[in-house]
């Protein structure tokens, strides 16, 4: 039953101003897009965070992580299920804005079914693909990720990410008028390395955070075997030359998948400014970031990462406003990000 105009308003500022406590970069992002774009998508991220934020608590075990990301689905359902959901959750660990997006699960999901049907359709669609996924890890990893081999890591890409790009581009297609069948076609060649290419490039410039923090090693352990390593040696100081070199195909994967990204973006009708606009902030953050974790070896320090500054984010984020309106200058714009840092001084 969909609520009086007034509470759902309610719930909507409540939703955005939350947004921003669990995603800077995305918050950011989202203004960009259509008013017609930016509920859904507000969403999705959302519903996705919420089931993230379940997957990755210490304080769950993998059976009673399992039993809420089953929960999780049937909210889809049940509204009663979507309003006790975060209730029902006391162990939760992580900081406290994720707690109270956790908490707020039932106001995501009133928003959700104010949605049109085809609209629903898509989020739901792909967001209990992520989350069967996600479960599936859980299971099969009970004392905490350790991928296994380069397939798998794709496989847990896919799942987290991967999704998401076929979400954006379900509702692109159902929402914008400049992305026909045969852009959206077009579009479904590179959807999933679009939507892991940050994923890809995060997990590269995380590697000691996830191993010290989460308990996730997502380096595949066949990859540091070839180099004489393993994941128990993963930030030892006398294996830092092979576990880098261990590396080198992730570091193709994460470039590849920028690379059939910006090809995504290039794909979008130029009248779709806004939403090439909210596609290409990501993508310049991954290009920036790789350069960075491509010159260093900090994300195998213990305690280490790979960050770039806040003066070349918001220096990207003014270029991507100006630069990224044809093919050629959002080119020009990425091979110079890939060059050195990008400043408005050093042009």
């Amino acid at each position: 039953m969909l609520l009086e105009n007034n509470s759902v308003i309610d719930i909507d500022r409540h939703t955005k101003s939350m947004l921003p406590l669990v995603s800077r970069t995305f918050a950011l992002g989202i203004k960009l897009l259509p008013s017609r774009l930016e509920l859904p998508v507000r969403l999705g991220y959302l519903l996705c965070r919420i089931a993230d934020t379940v997957e990755d608590d210490l304080a769950l075990s993998p059976e009673r992580k399992a039993q809420l990301l089953d929960e999780f689905l049937e909210c889809f359902d049940d509204p009663h299920v979507a309003d006790a959901y975060g209730e029902r959750i006391h162990e939760l660990t992580s900081s406290d804005d994720y707690v109270d997006l956790v908490g707020s699960t039932g106001e995501v999901f009133t928003l959700y079914r104010n949605l049109d049907v085809r609209t629903q359709a898509i989020l739901r669609r792909w967001i209990e693909e992520m989350v069967r996924g996600m479960r599936s890890f859980v299971v099969e990893h009970p004392t905490g990720i350790r991928i296994a081999s380069v397939p798998e890591f794709h496989q847990y890409c896919y799942y987290v990410a991967g999704t998401v790009g076929h979400l954006l581009t379900d509702l692109w297609h159902h929402h914008s008028s400049a992305v026909d069948n045969r852009v959206y076609a077009r579009l479904l060649e590179d959807c999933e390395p679009f939507g892991e290419a940050l994923q890809s490039v995060n997990i590269l410039k995380d590697i000691a955070w996830d191993a010290e923090q989460e308990n996730s090693i997502y380096v595949p352990s066949d990859l540091l075997a070839a180099q004489g390593s393993g994941h128990d040696q993963l930030l030892h100081a006398d294996r830092r030359a092979a576990n880098r070199a261990a590396l080198a195909p992730l570091f193709k994967i994460a470039q590849d998948d920028i690379e059939r990204s910006l090809r995504y973006i290039e794909n979008l009708p130029l009248m779709a400014v806004r939403i090439r606009l909210f596609c290409v902030l990501p993508v310049l953050f991954a290009v920036a970031t790789m350069r960075e974790i491509e010159k260093s070896e900090a994300m195998l320090t213990p305690g280490g990462n790979v960050k770039i500054s806040r003066t070349e984010v918001k220096a990207l984020i003014f270029a991507a406003s100006t630069s990224t309106l044809t093919n050629y200058s959002l080119r020009w714009l990425v091979d110079r990000v890939r060059e050195r840092p990008f400043d408005f001084s050093r042009r």
